[in-house]
Protein backbone atom coordinates (compact mmCIF):
# COMPACT_ATOMS: atom_id res chain seq x y z
CA UNK A 1 0.00 0.00 0.00
CA UNK A 2 2.84 2.37 0.90
CA UNK A 3 4.53 1.55 -2.41
CA UNK A 4 1.37 2.47 -4.37
CA UNK A 5 1.09 5.79 -2.52
CA UNK A 6 4.76 6.56 -3.13
CA UNK A 7 4.42 5.71 -6.83
CA UNK A 8 1.36 7.98 -7.08
CA UNK A 9 3.21 10.82 -5.40
CA UNK A 10 6.18 10.32 -7.70
CA UNK A 11 3.95 10.52 -10.77
CA UNK A 12 2.26 13.68 -9.43
CA UNK A 13 5.64 15.27 -8.67
CA UNK A 14 6.89 14.41 -12.16
CA UNK A 15 3.78 15.92 -13.74
CA UNK A 16 4.16 19.12 -11.73
CA UNK A 17 7.84 19.31 -12.62
CA UNK A 18 7.08 18.95 -16.34
CA UNK A 19 4.33 21.57 -16.08
CA UNK A 20 6.61 24.05 -14.31
CA UNK A 21 9.29 23.58 -16.96
CA UNK A 22 6.94 24.36 -19.83
CA UNK A 23 7.80 27.70 -21.40
CA UNK A 24 5.10 30.36 -21.43
CA UNK A 25 4.22 31.46 -24.95
CA UNK A 26 6.25 34.65 -25.49
CA UNK A 27 4.54 37.86 -26.54
CA UNK A 28 5.20 39.14 -30.05
CA UNK A 29 8.32 41.24 -30.39
CA UNK A 30 7.74 44.93 -31.05
CA UNK A 31 7.83 45.94 -34.71
CA UNK A 32 9.29 49.30 -35.64
CA UNK A 33 8.98 52.36 -33.41
CA UNK A 34 6.50 52.23 -30.52
CA UNK A 35 4.86 55.02 -28.51
CA UNK A 36 6.30 55.98 -25.15
CA UNK A 37 4.11 56.39 -22.06
CA UNK A 38 3.48 60.08 -22.79
CA UNK A 39 2.36 59.37 -26.34
CA UNK A 40 0.12 56.50 -25.24
CA UNK A 41 -1.60 58.81 -22.75
CA UNK A 42 -1.99 61.40 -25.54
CA UNK A 43 -3.64 58.84 -27.84
CA UNK A 44 -6.08 57.96 -25.05
CA UNK A 45 -7.13 61.60 -24.72
CA UNK A 46 -8.62 61.48 -28.24
CA UNK A 47 -10.19 64.98 -28.14
CA UNK A 48 -8.52 68.20 -27.04
CA UNK A 49 -9.53 71.83 -27.39
CA UNK A 50 -7.56 74.72 -28.85
CA UNK A 51 -8.50 78.13 -27.43
CA UNK A 52 -7.53 81.18 -29.49
CA UNK A 53 -8.06 84.29 -27.40
CA UNK A 54 -5.96 87.46 -27.39
CA UNK A 55 -5.89 91.05 -28.62
CA UNK A 56 -7.15 89.80 -32.01
CA UNK A 57 -10.49 89.01 -30.38
CA UNK A 58 -10.97 92.75 -29.89
CA UNK A 59 -9.57 93.96 -33.23
CA UNK A 60 -11.52 91.47 -35.35
CA UNK A 61 -8.29 90.19 -36.90
CA UNK A 62 -6.84 86.73 -37.37
CA UNK A 63 -3.21 87.87 -37.26
CA UNK A 64 -2.42 90.95 -35.22
CA UNK A 65 0.19 93.22 -36.70
CA UNK A 66 2.00 93.81 -33.42
CA UNK A 67 1.15 97.48 -32.96
CA UNK A 68 -2.11 96.92 -31.07
CA UNK A 69 -2.46 98.75 -27.77
CA UNK A 70 -2.89 96.52 -24.70
CA UNK A 71 -5.68 98.94 -23.73
CA UNK A 72 -7.91 97.12 -26.24
CA UNK A 73 -7.88 93.89 -24.26
CA UNK A 74 -10.81 93.99 -21.83
CA UNK A 75 -13.23 91.02 -21.74
CA UNK A 76 -16.31 92.08 -19.80
CA UNK A 77 -17.38 88.74 -18.34
CA UNK A 78 -14.34 86.47 -18.53
CA UNK A 79 -14.94 82.99 -17.10
CA UNK A 80 -12.34 80.28 -17.72
CA UNK A 81 -14.44 77.82 -15.75
CA UNK A 82 -17.25 78.24 -18.26
CA UNK A 83 -14.85 77.27 -21.03
CA UNK A 84 -13.46 74.23 -19.30
CA UNK A 85 -16.74 72.96 -17.84
CA UNK A 86 -18.35 73.06 -21.29
CA UNK A 87 -15.39 71.14 -22.72
CA UNK A 88 -15.50 68.62 -19.89
CA UNK A 89 -19.19 67.90 -20.47
CA UNK A 90 -18.53 67.52 -24.21
CA UNK A 91 -15.87 64.84 -23.64
CA UNK A 92 -12.67 66.81 -24.20
CA UNK A 93 -9.62 65.80 -22.18
CA UNK A 94 -7.21 68.69 -22.65
CA UNK A 95 -6.92 72.41 -23.46
CA UNK A 96 -4.18 74.23 -25.38
CA UNK A 97 -4.27 78.01 -24.85
CA UNK A 98 -2.74 80.61 -27.17
CA UNK A 99 -0.64 82.26 -24.46
CA UNK A 100 1.04 84.44 -27.10
CA UNK A 101 0.09 84.69 -30.77
CA UNK A 102 2.08 86.29 -33.60
CA UNK A 103 1.17 89.81 -32.42
CA UNK A 104 3.32 89.25 -29.32
CA UNK A 105 0.64 90.15 -26.74
CA UNK A 106 1.03 87.96 -23.65
CA UNK A 107 -1.97 86.63 -21.73
CA UNK A 108 0.11 86.50 -18.57
CA UNK A 109 2.05 89.27 -16.80
CA UNK A 110 5.52 88.73 -18.21
CA UNK A 111 8.49 90.40 -16.59
CA UNK A 112 10.22 90.57 -19.99
CA UNK A 113 7.78 92.83 -21.87
CA UNK A 114 5.20 95.57 -21.46
CA UNK A 115 3.16 94.16 -24.33
CA UNK A 116 1.08 92.03 -22.01
CA UNK A 117 -2.07 91.70 -19.95
CA UNK A 118 -0.61 93.71 -17.08
CA UNK A 119 -0.79 96.81 -19.30
CA UNK A 120 -4.46 96.24 -20.13
CA UNK A 121 -7.56 97.46 -18.25
CA UNK A 122 -8.64 93.85 -17.64
CA UNK A 123 -8.98 93.34 -13.88
CA UNK A 124 -7.13 96.63 -13.44
CA UNK A 125 -3.95 95.14 -14.82
CA UNK A 126 -3.90 92.33 -12.27
CA UNK A 127 -5.45 89.62 -14.45
CA UNK A 128 -3.75 86.44 -15.64
CA UNK A 129 -5.62 84.46 -18.29
CA UNK A 130 -3.01 81.68 -18.35
CA UNK A 131 -3.36 81.08 -14.62
CA UNK A 132 -7.14 81.16 -14.76
CA UNK A 133 -7.27 78.57 -17.53
CA UNK A 134 -4.64 76.37 -15.89
CA UNK A 135 -6.55 76.51 -12.59
CA UNK A 136 -9.85 75.70 -14.33
CA UNK A 137 -8.27 72.71 -16.06
CA UNK A 138 -6.98 71.46 -12.71
CA UNK A 139 -10.41 71.91 -11.13
CA UNK A 140 -12.29 70.00 -13.84
CA UNK A 141 -9.66 67.34 -14.47
CA UNK A 142 -8.47 68.40 -17.94
CA UNK A 143 -4.84 68.58 -19.05
CA UNK A 144 -3.36 72.01 -19.74
CA UNK A 145 -1.25 72.84 -22.78
CA UNK A 146 0.58 75.89 -24.09
CA UNK A 147 0.82 77.56 -27.49
CA UNK A 148 3.43 80.30 -27.74
CA UNK A 149 4.17 81.55 -31.22
CA UNK A 150 7.87 81.61 -32.14
CA UNK A 151 7.11 84.65 -34.31
CA UNK A 152 6.62 88.02 -32.58
CA UNK A 153 5.53 90.93 -34.78
CA UNK A 154 5.80 93.36 -31.86
CA UNK A 155 9.30 92.60 -30.64
CA UNK A 156 11.99 95.06 -31.76
CA UNK A 157 14.75 92.46 -31.77
CA UNK A 158 12.91 89.72 -33.66
CA UNK A 159 15.43 88.17 -36.03
CA UNK A 160 18.39 88.83 -33.73
CA UNK A 161 19.96 86.34 -31.27
CA UNK A 162 18.60 88.32 -28.30
CA UNK A 163 15.03 87.48 -29.32
CA UNK A 164 15.69 83.76 -28.95
CA UNK A 165 16.84 84.43 -25.39
CA UNK A 166 13.64 86.46 -24.82
CA UNK A 167 11.52 83.60 -26.21
CA UNK A 168 13.22 81.09 -23.93
CA UNK A 169 12.80 83.34 -20.90
CA UNK A 170 9.07 83.49 -21.54
CA UNK A 171 8.90 79.72 -21.94
CA UNK A 172 10.61 79.43 -18.55
CA UNK A 173 7.89 81.64 -17.07
CA UNK A 174 5.11 79.51 -18.51
CA UNK A 175 6.59 76.12 -17.69
CA UNK A 176 7.67 77.15 -14.21
CA UNK A 177 4.65 79.07 -12.96
CA UNK A 178 1.52 77.44 -14.37
CA UNK A 179 1.51 73.84 -13.26
CA UNK A 180 1.92 70.68 -15.33
CA UNK A 181 1.82 71.15 -19.11
CA UNK A 182 1.02 68.14 -21.28
CA UNK A 183 1.79 69.68 -24.68
CA UNK A 184 3.75 72.58 -26.16
CA UNK A 185 2.37 73.66 -29.53
CA UNK A 186 4.33 75.79 -31.98
CA UNK A 187 3.46 76.40 -35.61
CA UNK A 188 5.17 77.27 -38.86
CA UNK A 189 4.38 80.99 -39.08
CA UNK A 190 7.82 82.55 -38.73
CA UNK A 191 8.89 85.86 -40.15
CA UNK A 192 7.24 88.39 -42.47
CA UNK A 193 5.88 91.88 -42.15
CA UNK A 194 5.30 93.35 -38.71
CA UNK A 195 5.48 96.32 -36.40
CA UNK A 196 8.69 95.17 -34.67
CA UNK A 197 8.79 97.86 -31.97
CA UNK A 198 8.02 100.60 -34.47
CA UNK A 199 10.10 99.31 -37.36
CA UNK A 200 7.31 98.76 -39.84
CA UNK A 201 9.10 96.32 -42.11
CA UNK A 202 9.56 92.80 -43.46
CA UNK A 203 11.87 90.44 -41.59
CA UNK A 204 13.00 86.97 -42.56
CA UNK A 205 14.80 84.32 -40.55
CA UNK A 206 16.55 81.06 -41.36
CA UNK A 207 14.01 78.64 -39.95
CA UNK A 208 16.37 75.70 -39.76
CA UNK A 209 18.85 77.40 -37.48
CA UNK A 210 17.50 80.64 -35.99
CA UNK A 211 15.63 79.26 -32.97
CA UNK A 212 18.07 76.42 -32.24
CA UNK A 213 15.10 74.22 -31.35
CA UNK A 214 17.09 71.34 -29.82
CA UNK A 215 18.48 73.67 -27.17
CA UNK A 216 15.10 75.29 -26.53
CA UNK A 217 13.26 71.99 -26.20
CA UNK A 218 15.98 70.54 -23.99
CA UNK A 219 15.55 73.51 -21.69
CA UNK A 220 11.79 72.94 -21.47
CA UNK A 221 12.29 69.22 -20.86
CA UNK A 222 14.53 70.00 -17.91
CA UNK A 223 11.68 71.97 -16.35
CA UNK A 224 8.87 69.56 -17.27
CA UNK A 225 10.11 66.18 -18.59
CA UNK A 226 6.61 64.92 -19.39
CA UNK A 227 5.72 67.58 -21.97
CA UNK A 228 5.03 66.56 -25.58
CA UNK A 229 6.28 68.81 -28.39
CA UNK A 230 4.09 69.43 -31.43
CA UNK A 231 5.31 71.07 -34.63
CA UNK A 232 5.30 70.51 -38.38
CA UNK A 233 7.93 67.81 -37.97
CA UNK A 234 7.63 66.64 -34.37
CA UNK A 235 9.58 65.51 -32.51
CA UNK A 236 6.76 63.97 -30.42
CA UNK A 237 3.62 64.90 -32.38
CA UNK A 238 3.35 66.04 -35.98
CA UNK A 239 1.12 68.43 -37.87
CA UNK A 240 -1.35 66.62 -40.12
CA UNK A 241 -0.60 68.83 -43.14
CA UNK A 242 -3.96 70.63 -43.29
CA UNK A 243 -6.31 72.67 -41.11
CA UNK A 244 -9.55 71.14 -42.41
CA UNK A 245 -9.79 68.57 -39.62
CA UNK A 246 -8.90 65.26 -41.26
CA UNK A 247 -6.05 62.80 -41.53
CA UNK A 248 -5.73 60.51 -44.54
CA UNK A 249 -7.43 57.10 -44.50
CA UNK A 250 -3.98 55.54 -44.63
CA UNK A 251 -2.40 56.92 -41.48
CA UNK A 252 0.87 55.62 -40.08
CA UNK A 253 1.84 57.02 -36.69
CA UNK A 254 5.46 56.53 -37.70
CA UNK A 255 7.53 58.99 -39.68
CA UNK A 256 11.19 59.93 -39.99
CA UNK A 257 11.53 63.32 -38.31
CA UNK A 258 14.39 64.66 -40.37
CA UNK A 259 13.66 68.19 -39.18
CA UNK A 260 12.84 69.86 -35.90
CA UNK A 261 12.07 73.43 -36.93
CA UNK A 262 8.50 74.60 -37.53
CA UNK A 263 7.74 75.68 -41.07
CA UNK A 264 9.07 72.92 -43.27
CA UNK A 265 7.17 73.14 -46.55
CA UNK A 266 6.22 70.72 -49.27
CA UNK A 267 5.56 67.70 -47.06
CA UNK A 268 1.81 67.99 -46.51
CA UNK A 269 1.05 64.65 -48.15
CA UNK A 270 3.66 62.85 -46.08
CA UNK A 271 2.41 64.48 -42.88
CA UNK A 272 -1.10 63.29 -43.69
CA UNK A 273 -0.14 59.65 -44.17
CA UNK A 274 3.00 59.16 -42.12
CA UNK A 275 5.50 56.60 -43.33
CA UNK A 276 5.23 52.81 -43.16
CA UNK A 277 8.95 52.59 -42.52
CA UNK A 278 9.30 55.73 -40.39
CA UNK A 279 12.01 55.65 -37.75
CA UNK A 280 10.10 57.46 -34.98
CA UNK A 281 6.66 57.19 -33.42
CA UNK A 282 5.30 60.65 -34.21
CA UNK A 283 1.50 60.55 -34.63
CA UNK A 284 -0.53 63.21 -36.39
CA UNK A 285 -2.62 65.70 -34.44
CA UNK A 286 -5.62 66.95 -36.43
CA UNK A 287 -6.29 70.65 -35.83
CA UNK A 288 -9.25 72.70 -37.07
CA UNK A 289 -11.69 75.32 -35.79
CA UNK A 290 -15.38 75.17 -34.94
CA UNK A 291 -15.70 78.42 -36.94
CA UNK A 292 -14.16 79.57 -40.24
CA UNK A 293 -11.58 81.60 -38.32
CA UNK A 294 -9.37 80.80 -35.37
CA UNK A 295 -10.34 83.88 -33.36
CA UNK A 296 -13.86 85.04 -32.55
CA UNK A 297 -15.66 87.22 -35.07
CA UNK A 298 -19.31 88.20 -34.55
CA UNK A 299 -19.85 87.87 -38.30
CA UNK A 300 -19.25 84.12 -37.94
CA UNK A 301 -21.87 83.49 -35.25
CA UNK A 302 -24.07 81.82 -37.86
CA UNK A 303 -21.18 79.80 -39.32
CA UNK A 304 -20.45 77.51 -36.36
CA UNK A 305 -19.94 73.90 -37.44
CA UNK A 306 -22.98 71.74 -36.71
CA UNK A 307 -22.92 68.65 -34.47
CA UNK A 308 -23.07 66.44 -37.58
CA UNK A 309 -20.06 68.20 -39.10
CA UNK A 310 -18.15 67.82 -35.83
CA UNK A 311 -19.04 64.12 -35.80
CA UNK A 312 -17.67 63.79 -39.33
CA UNK A 313 -14.43 65.47 -38.19
CA UNK A 314 -14.24 63.03 -35.27
CA UNK A 315 -14.58 60.09 -37.66
CA UNK A 316 -11.83 61.50 -39.90
CA UNK A 317 -9.42 62.17 -37.03
CA UNK A 318 -9.94 59.96 -33.97
CA UNK A 319 -11.61 57.41 -36.24
CA UNK A 320 -8.40 57.22 -38.27
CA UNK A 321 -5.96 56.82 -35.39
CA UNK A 322 -5.15 60.45 -34.55
CA UNK A 323 -6.43 62.95 -32.01
CA UNK A 324 -8.86 65.77 -32.69
CA UNK A 325 -7.74 69.27 -31.69
CA UNK A 326 -10.80 71.50 -32.08
CA UNK A 327 -10.51 75.25 -31.67
CA UNK A 328 -13.30 77.07 -29.82
CA UNK A 329 -12.62 80.84 -29.65
CA UNK A 330 -14.12 82.83 -26.74
CA UNK A 331 -15.96 86.03 -27.63
CA UNK A 332 -15.32 89.59 -26.41
CA UNK A 333 -17.15 88.84 -23.19
CA UNK A 334 -14.56 86.18 -22.45
CA UNK A 335 -17.11 83.38 -22.85
CA UNK A 336 -17.78 80.61 -25.32
CA UNK A 337 -20.62 81.87 -27.50
CA UNK A 338 -24.00 80.21 -27.07
CA UNK A 339 -23.93 78.85 -30.64
CA UNK A 340 -20.59 77.13 -30.06
CA UNK A 341 -21.79 75.66 -26.76
CA UNK A 342 -24.96 74.30 -28.35
CA UNK A 343 -22.97 72.67 -31.15
CA UNK A 344 -20.56 71.04 -28.70
CA UNK A 345 -23.45 69.69 -26.65
CA UNK A 346 -25.11 68.29 -29.75
CA UNK A 347 -21.85 66.71 -30.87
CA UNK A 348 -21.42 64.99 -27.50
CA UNK A 349 -24.97 63.67 -27.71
CA UNK A 350 -24.23 62.14 -31.13
CA UNK A 351 -21.14 60.38 -29.78
CA UNK A 352 -23.13 58.92 -26.90
CA UNK A 353 -26.01 57.82 -29.12
CA UNK A 354 -23.86 56.23 -31.80
CA UNK A 355 -21.08 54.72 -29.69
CA UNK A 356 -22.83 54.15 -26.39
CA UNK A 357 -23.71 50.46 -26.86
CA UNK A 358 -21.01 48.08 -28.08
CA UNK A 359 -22.91 45.14 -29.61
CA UNK A 360 -19.75 43.02 -29.72
CA UNK A 361 -18.89 43.22 -26.03
CA UNK A 362 -18.44 39.71 -24.61
CA UNK A 363 -19.72 38.14 -27.85
CA UNK A 364 -18.44 34.75 -28.99
CA UNK A 365 -15.35 35.10 -31.19
CA UNK A 366 -13.52 32.47 -33.23
CA UNK A 367 -10.04 33.18 -34.62
CA UNK A 368 -8.42 31.59 -37.65
CA UNK A 369 -5.29 31.12 -35.53
CA UNK A 370 -4.20 31.89 -31.97
CA UNK A 371 -0.62 32.49 -30.98
CA UNK A 372 0.72 29.27 -29.46
CA UNK A 373 -2.89 28.20 -28.84
CA UNK A 374 -2.53 30.23 -25.64
CA UNK A 375 -5.57 31.85 -24.05
CA UNK A 376 -3.62 35.00 -23.22
CA UNK A 377 -3.63 35.74 -26.98
CA UNK A 378 -7.08 34.35 -27.65
CA UNK A 379 -9.89 35.78 -29.75
CA UNK A 380 -12.03 36.58 -26.70
CA UNK A 381 -9.57 39.35 -25.82
CA UNK A 382 -10.91 41.63 -28.55
CA UNK A 383 -14.36 41.85 -26.92
CA UNK A 384 -13.46 41.77 -23.21
CA UNK A 385 -13.37 45.56 -22.76
CA UNK A 386 -9.72 45.44 -21.67
CA UNK A 387 -7.41 47.55 -23.84
CA UNK A 388 -4.37 45.77 -22.41
CA UNK A 389 -5.35 42.34 -23.75
CA UNK A 390 -5.14 41.39 -27.42
CA UNK A 391 -5.48 38.65 -30.01
CA UNK A 392 -2.32 37.65 -31.84
CA UNK A 393 -1.26 35.07 -34.41
CA UNK A 394 1.99 33.14 -34.54
CA UNK A 395 5.18 34.75 -35.78
CA UNK A 396 5.31 34.56 -39.56
CA UNK A 397 1.52 34.70 -39.92
CA UNK A 398 0.72 38.14 -41.29
CA UNK A 399 -2.96 37.56 -42.00
CA UNK A 400 -5.88 36.10 -40.10
CA UNK A 401 -9.54 36.48 -39.29
CA UNK A 402 -11.91 36.95 -36.37
CA UNK A 403 -15.50 35.76 -36.64
CA UNK A 404 -17.84 37.45 -34.17
CA UNK A 405 -21.13 35.77 -33.30
CA UNK A 406 -23.59 38.27 -31.81
CA UNK A 407 -26.11 35.54 -30.96
CA UNK A 408 -28.95 37.31 -32.75
CA UNK A 409 -29.42 39.62 -35.69
CA UNK A 410 -28.30 43.19 -35.00
CA UNK A 411 -28.29 46.32 -37.15
CA UNK A 412 -24.67 47.44 -37.60
CA UNK A 413 -23.75 51.04 -38.48
CA UNK A 414 -20.13 51.34 -37.30
CA UNK A 415 -17.16 48.99 -36.97
CA UNK A 416 -14.18 49.83 -34.74
CA UNK A 417 -10.77 48.14 -34.65
CA UNK A 418 -7.88 48.93 -32.28
CA UNK A 419 -4.33 47.65 -32.56
CA UNK A 420 -2.18 47.03 -29.50
CA UNK A 421 0.20 49.80 -30.54
CA UNK A 422 2.54 49.18 -27.61
CA UNK A 423 4.00 46.52 -29.95
CA UNK A 424 4.00 48.79 -33.00
CA UNK A 425 1.58 49.59 -35.79
CA UNK A 426 1.28 46.59 -38.10
CA UNK A 427 -1.90 46.25 -40.17
CA UNK A 428 -1.55 47.23 -43.82
CA UNK A 429 -4.86 45.96 -45.21
CA UNK A 430 -8.12 44.60 -43.81
CA UNK A 431 -11.75 43.99 -44.69
CA UNK A 432 -15.03 43.57 -42.82
CA UNK A 433 -17.76 41.14 -43.86
CA UNK A 434 -21.28 40.42 -42.61
CA UNK A 435 -23.08 37.11 -42.99
CA UNK A 436 -26.19 37.91 -45.03
CA UNK A 437 -28.55 35.14 -46.17
CA UNK A 438 -25.93 32.53 -45.30
CA UNK A 439 -23.13 34.16 -47.34
CA UNK A 440 -20.34 36.56 -46.41
CA UNK A 441 -20.78 40.06 -47.85
CA UNK A 442 -18.03 42.68 -47.70
CA UNK A 443 -19.31 45.83 -45.99
CA UNK A 444 -16.07 47.78 -45.41
CA UNK A 445 -12.33 47.71 -45.97
CA UNK A 446 -9.29 49.74 -45.10
CA UNK A 447 -5.53 49.97 -44.93
CA UNK A 448 -4.09 51.10 -41.58
CA UNK A 449 -5.67 50.65 -38.15
CA UNK A 450 -3.31 52.01 -35.48
CA UNK A 451 -4.64 53.32 -32.18
CA UNK A 452 -8.22 53.26 -33.42
CA UNK A 453 -10.05 52.85 -36.71
CA UNK A 454 -13.79 53.46 -37.01
CA UNK A 455 -15.61 52.78 -40.26
CA UNK A 456 -19.14 53.86 -41.05
CA UNK A 457 -20.96 51.16 -43.04
CA UNK A 458 -24.24 51.09 -44.87
CA UNK A 459 -26.56 49.74 -42.16
CA UNK A 460 -26.61 45.95 -42.33
CA UNK A 461 -28.55 43.47 -40.20
CA UNK A 462 -26.51 40.40 -39.31
CA UNK A 463 -25.71 38.07 -36.44
CA UNK A 464 -22.14 37.37 -37.56
CA UNK A 465 -19.34 39.75 -38.55
CA UNK A 466 -15.92 38.72 -39.82
CA UNK A 467 -12.79 40.86 -39.58
CA UNK A 468 -10.01 39.73 -41.91
CA UNK A 469 -6.50 41.14 -41.61
CA UNK A 470 -5.29 40.63 -45.17
CA UNK A 471 -1.75 41.93 -44.74
CA UNK A 472 0.43 43.20 -41.91
CA UNK A 473 4.06 44.08 -41.23
CA UNK A 474 4.20 41.19 -38.73
CA UNK A 475 1.72 39.03 -36.85
CA UNK A 476 -1.45 41.09 -36.15
CA UNK A 477 -2.08 42.24 -32.58
CA UNK A 478 -5.68 43.43 -32.25
CA UNK A 479 -6.84 44.66 -28.85
CA UNK A 480 -10.45 45.63 -29.58
CA UNK A 481 -13.26 45.00 -32.04
CA UNK A 482 -16.44 46.98 -31.41
CA UNK A 483 -19.70 47.05 -33.32
CA UNK A 484 -22.33 49.77 -33.04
Amino acid sequence: MKKVILNSLSILFLALSISSCQTKVPAPAAVGPVPDARQLAWHDMEMNAFIHFTINTFTDKEWGYGDESPELFNPTNFDAEQWVSVLKEAGFKGVILTCKHHDGFCLWPSEYTDHDIAESPFEEGKGDIVKAVSDACHKFGLEFGIYMSPWDRNRADYGQPSYVEYYRNQLKELFTNYGPVFEMWFDGANGGDGYYGGANEMRKIERRTYYDWPTTLSMVHEIQPQVLFFSDGGPDLRWVGNEQGYVNETNWSTITTDTLYAGKSGIEDLLGTGSIDGKEWCPAEVNTSIRPGWFYHASEDDKVKSPEVLFKLYMESVGRGSTMLLNIPPDRRGLFHENDVASLQGFHKLLEERFGNDLAKNAKVIASETRGDASEYGAANVVDGNKESYWATNDGTTSGSLEIDLGSAQEIHYVQLDEYIQLGQRVKKFKVEAEVDGAWKEIANGTTVGYKRILAVDPVTASKIKITIEDAKACPVISTVSLY
